[in-house]
């Protein structure tokens, strides 16, 4: 049932040509050069070091390195993250529906 919710909703989506991420839980990332990065949709912040922060969100795990990192602006929907990255990668949460 809930498969068959979700490609309806997909179907309108599309019809409306709303953005995926507007509505949906996915993530957007904004990277900015090597300094800033927006994350929209995240669920909470895991891990919070100078060095490394993990954000969680509705479809997995993203993980920053860097340094003298920062986490400067954040609302309910999206976080902004300042400091020297230098790299970052993505846990994906399987579906057990997959």
């Amino acid at each position: 049932m809930k498969n068959k919710r979700n490609q309806q909703l997909e179907k309108l989506n599309r019809l409306l040509e709303f953005p995926k991420e507007v509505c949906s839980n996915v993530p957007k990332i904004i990277i900015t050069g090597f300094d800033e990065m927006i994350i929209e949709n995240f669920k909470g912040i895991l891990e919070y070091e100078e060095f490394y922060i993990r954000i969680n969100t509705y479809i997995g795990i993203i993980n920053i390195n860097g340094y003298q990192l920062n986490l400067e602006n954040m609302t309910d929907d999206d976080i902004k993250i300042t400091g020297k990255i230098e790299s970052f990668d993505f846990e994906r949460i399987i579906d057990e529906g997959e």
